[in-house]
């Protein structure tokens, strides 16, 4: 049976790096359809309990929360911004938030980062990792990727030792879309 895999890159950048290994991550999976989304196509107001009390919460909330019922995985690759989540993904992530406060629905994820140096995000990574962990009660594994423009062409990653762990966290993943 085909299952449905929702992938992006947590960024608003229209040459996004992020989206590129989201998007090769999901098109890994065996017997899988994936659907990329771009976050320009889901730009709201910003978050606040003010605006949600005199507009409601945005249609475009709505049509990304759809999206994410309708897989039944999810493959996320995050920007790093000083430290955080990008700007783009955090809004998204509160309006959803707010639709439905188990905003992930329990389906397995894959967690990614990457950057042009060496430290490969780690930091937002650890951060979404530890986060959706305690919120999500299905397999979340991540995978973090250094220096993007050396080690990743279209045909995969490069080095071979992150190769490896990839591999490892992608057969995780596998296994808990194909239970």
């Amino acid at each position: 049976m085909t299952k449905k895999i929702v992938a992006f890159g947590a960024s608003n950048s229209k040459k996004s790096i992020n989206s590129q290994l989201a998007t090769f991550t999901a098109n890994q999976v065996e017997n899988a359809t994936v659907n990329t989304l771009n976050l320009n196509d889901f730009e709201m107001p910003i978050y606040s309990v003010d605006r949600e009390q005199e507009t409601g919460i945005p249609a475009l909330a709505h049509a990304f929360k759809e999206e994410i019922k309708n897989a039944d995985a999810i493959v996320i690759s995050f920007a790093e911004h000083n430290g955080s989540y990008s700007v783009a993904f955090k809004n998204i992530y509160d309006w959803m938030s707010r639709i439905e406060q188990n905003v992930w629905m329990n389906k397995p994820m894959f967690l990614l980062a990457t950057s042009p140096g060496g430290y490969g995000a780690k930091t937002v990574l650890n951060h979404a990792t530890g986060i959706f962990k305690r919120s999500n009660t299905n397999t979340v594994v991540s995978f973090s990727l250094p220096s993007f423009m050396q080690n990743f062409t279209e045909e995969g990653i490069l080095n071979e030792e992150l190769n490896t762990e990839f591999k490892e966290q992608l057969n995780q993943f596998s296994a808990a879309l194909s239970n």
